[in-house]
């Protein structure tokens, strides 16, 4: 005779569990494995909405040489993304040794950057390539 796994109940430890077969069609086990690892996907993002909703996304441009705007503000303790524009001709590479980013930016395309909740006060930035143009700072309150 061949026995599947879930023709099994839920076994000793659990009330009314034996291990043997559920000749009354109950639920098997399989299913309430399932319903079970649902529930526990699915908790976090019904108790916390804000948790299931993306990161804000802020514009920034270079355009000749500078960053637009020069001065970005966002809320402390909350993750964003950065989504930095390159529409100059060359490549320019933004770095923020506070931020510990570092990324290059080709002519004419856009990247996004992922930064991580920030504490309150103020984090430069530079375009590596064009650093006495290109500055900025991102102030988070």
């Amino acid at each position: 005779m061949f026995i599947r796994w879930s023709d099994y109940d839920a076994g000793p430890g659990v009330p009314g569990g034996t291990h043997r077969p559920r000749p009354d069609g109950g639920v098997p086990v399989t299913r309430s494995l399932a319903l079970v690892a649902a529930a526990a996907v699915l908790a976090p993002a019904l108790l916390h909405p804000a948790a299931a909703q993306a990161p804000p996304e802020i514009a920034l441009a270079i355009e000749q040489h500078r960053f637009r705007p020069d001065e970005i503000r966002v809320k402390a303790g909350a993750p964003f993304v950065l989504v930095i524009t390159n529409k100059d001709q060359g490549p320019e590479e933004f770095e923020s040794q506070a931020l510990r980013i570092e990324k290059v930016i080709p002519g004419g395309k856009t990247l996004r950057v992922r930064v991580p909740a920030l504490k309150a006060g103020t984090y430069p930035f530079v375009g590596e390539y064009h650093a006495q143009t290109a500055q900025g700072r991102i102030v988070a309150e």
